[in-house]
């Protein structure tokens, strides 16, 4: 009889693991309605924070426990995942906005295509730094790793967004309207773009051919700008729609496809892939 690997998941316990996104999105949902309606009963001002950080992180979390979960193993530990999203949300945030008020100062306009290079690059800061001192590589943790600091940028630009309209109307009505739309659309954005590009940047260490590899990522990059800017500089649905379907198709295109291919997502997955098979041997 062929001995199981050490890391071989039990068939349920997989099937549950693979389905936990569905319990993140119904739990953070269902929370969030329960503030929200606390929030309206009591008109209580307290319950704002905890309003703003459900609404803005929900969607994108979910999303980030079906790209990380859904595999047949855990390709990067939940402590890094959570340290890229609080890291790229804060470093992503803060040297966007610096560099699009600098570049705003300096040009008097701001094109929608700088607000895409500019963001785009910098979520991509802390992903870079990950592939640098760690020892990850690959695509399949690419794309967790990039979904991870999108996910960090989205929420804490949604909360901006979310405190902003609270603001100028004083009201929850317009706090939760804001919300409810960028949470649906939070994963044809951030999350999905900066997903895809981490992803192609990763793939580059463990490509046989490194130049094919080179020239996916800038491809890649070069449509994740201009996915951004056409979101950016349009108020035509259609347009909106259009780059949501493609923004989201991609990302599930990478995710299915890093499922398919072997490794661990680390720089020892091959060699990992061996000693399982050659322990296999002894136990026949």
């Amino acid at each position: 009889m062929t001995a199981l690997s050490a890391d071989a998941p039990e068939p349920g316990r997989s099937r549950l693991h693979r389905l936990s996104w569905v319990a993140v999105l119904v739990l953070g949902v269902v929370a969030y309605l329960v503030v929200l309606r606390t929030a309206v009963a009591t008109q209580n001002v307290n319950f704002i924070p905890s309003l703003l950080l459900l609404g803005s992180a929900v969607v994108p979390f979910t999303v980030l426990t079906f790209a990380a979960t859904g595999g047949r193993r855990i390709v990067v530990s939940s402590g890094l995942l959570a340290l890229v999203a609080v890291l790229g949300g804060i470093i992503g945030t803060v040297a966007a906005g610096t560099l699009e008020y600098d570049a705003l100062v300096r040009l008097k306009t701001l094109p929608m295509i700088f607000v895409g290079l500019i963001e785009e690059s910098a979520k991509l800061v802390v992903p870079l730094l990950v592939l640098l001192f760690s020892r990850y590589r690959g695509a399949a943790a690419g794309v967790v790793i990039g979904v991870a600091s999108g996910m960090g940028f989205a929420t804490l630009e949604t909360m901006g967004y979310g405190f902003t309209a609270l603001l100028k109307s004083g009201s929850i009505a317009a706090l939760d309207s804001t919300l409810l739309l960028r949470a649906l659309l939070s994963p044809a954005g951030h999350v999905a773009w900066t997903g895809m590009t981490a992803a192609a940047l990763f793939a580059i260490g463990t490509s046989t051919r490194r130049g094919r590899a080179v020239l996916r990522f800038v491809a890649t990059f070069i449509g994740a700008v201009l996915l951004h800017a056409a979101w950016d500089g349009s108020n035509n649905l259609i347009v909106h729609v259009l780059v949501a379907l493609v923004s989201i198709a991609g990302l599930l295109v990478v995710i299915h496809r890093t499922r398919r291919s072997p490794g661990n997502g680390t720089t020892h997955g091959h060699e990992h892939s061996r000693a399982s098979v050659a322990s296999s041997g002894q136990g026949r």
